[in-house]
């Protein structure tokens, strides 16, 4: 079983285990977080459905991500993610939200933002945000796949270390 498949049953376990559900807000991985968690028998229990905004315009009109935001910081940036992990939970009624938007190449980057560069956002409904950036190596693909495991990993993690709300 590959990396994805095993972190996306990882986190169905634990959001079947708290009776939680989960949302994504993807650009640079176009839905394939979405694809791992789907490649599991079940996983509708866990998961409804999530938002592919490679488009700015996708990210303002489905997430609500403001155009102040992306003129200002752009798609790739903290302020950026973290509205579409706000705005995904806002529109879906999931318990928690992950949100990637990066930079996969090979071209695109800058000297600011060089190639590899992925922000991401995790977030829930109790008003627990995180948000890193990673600074990947490889092709596009590479990166792709390793946002896309960096992304459920530290999921999974955000969830271990909280306690179910009373």
């Amino acid at each position: 079983m590959n990396t994805e498949l095993q972190l996306a049953r990882q986190l169905g376990d634990r959001l079947l285990a708290r009776g939680e559900t989960v949302t994504l807000a993807e650009s640079c991985t176009a839905g394939r977080i979405a694809g791992a968690i789907t490649d599991i028998a079940g996983s509708s229990a866990w998961f409804g459905y999530g938002f592919v905004t490679y488009s700015n315009d996708a990210k303002r009109q489905l997430l609500g991500v403001r155009a102040e935001t992306l003129a200002k910081d752009g798609a790739v940036s903290e302020r950026t993610v973290r509205e579409m992990a706000d705005g995904a939970l806002q529109r879906s009624g999931a318990d928690w939200a992950l949100a990637v938007s990066g930079i996969a190449g090979p071209a695109g980057g800058s000297t600011v933002k060089p190639v590899g560069t992925v922000w991401f956002a995790l977030a829930n409904r109790h008003g627990v945000t995180e948000a890193f950036v990673c600074h990947f190596t490889g092709d596009r693909l590479a990166v792709r796949r390793l946002a896309v495991e960096t992304g459920l990993s530290r999921l999974i993690g955000l969830i271990d270390r909280q306690s179910l709300p009373a």
